[in-house]
């Protein structure tokens, strides 16, 4: 059985405190969410005979990994390519998987779809990671996930709920979960880290954070984490 982590919890990945041992040779680390549905406001007689709940709101929340080495620090951010429509896309192929690179140089994280409603049951994102095969170079893996102009749109963290991050083994077998839903303290918030993988003592550890922060750009989070 899964354990539900609360914020700031540690567990080890490969084996539990009830003996239960897991496959890391694949992890998936899902993410998911809702967006809090609000009372459509309509005045008049058909607005209170049919005036329920409002469309749900298109929101753009994309998760976001980060590998960090020994010191704490993302070592490679990658090249500035141009795409087919001229634009410039920093950090492709470095030690930040987001949209514009979705897959890591090694072949051993990568990041698929986009779900922009958090619509449905399950992961709306997840971020794969052949964990027995990272690298001895890097030491934690950040996971974050952030409202695509959410400063713009008024959208953060408050609206969000239902959010979780999960780790389910390479047999399918969920090794933790933890939930968190929007309240106030979340109001005005754009972008949360969810959770860390680390290395400790040859094992990986799985650490659930819930932390948010007002910027809607993972950039401004990734500028403390860098050498230059």
């Amino acid at each position: 059985m899964a354990i539900n982590l609360v914020k700031g919890q540690t567990i080890d990945l490969r084996k539990n405190d009830k003996g239960e041992e897991f496959d890391l040779s694949t992890v998936t680390i899902g993410l998911g969410w809702d967006v809090r549905q609000t009372k459509a406001k309509e005045g008049g007689f058909l607005g209170k005979l049919f005036g329920t709940e409002k469309k749900e709101e298109e929101y753009d929340l994309d998760a976001v990994a980060m590998l960090l080495d020994s010191n704490g620090k993302v070592a490679n951010l990658g090249r500035t390519v141009q795409t087919r429509d001229g634009r410039s896309v920093g950090l492709y192929e470095g030690d930040v998987i987001f949209f514009n690179s979705m897959r890591h140089p090694s072949g051993n994280i990568w990041l698929t779809g986009d779900n922009r409603t958090g619509a449905g049951d399950g992961d709306d994102e997840q971020i794969i990671i052949k964990l027995d095969q990272m690298e001895s170079k890097y030491d934690k893996i950040l996971f974050m996930v952030t409202i695509y102009n959410g400063r713009a749109n008024n959208q953060h963290f408050g609206m969000i709920e239902n959010a979780f991050i999960r780790a389910v083994d390479n047999r399918g077998k969920e090794i933790a979960k933890f939930s968190l839903s929007g309240d106030s303290t979340y109001n005005g918030m754009c972008s949360m880290t969810f959770a860390e993988i680390y290395r400790k003592d040859g094992a990986w550890k799985f650490r659930a954070l819930g932390n948010p922060h007002p910027s809607d750009s993972f950039v401004d989070e990734l500028k403390k984490l860098t050498y230059s």
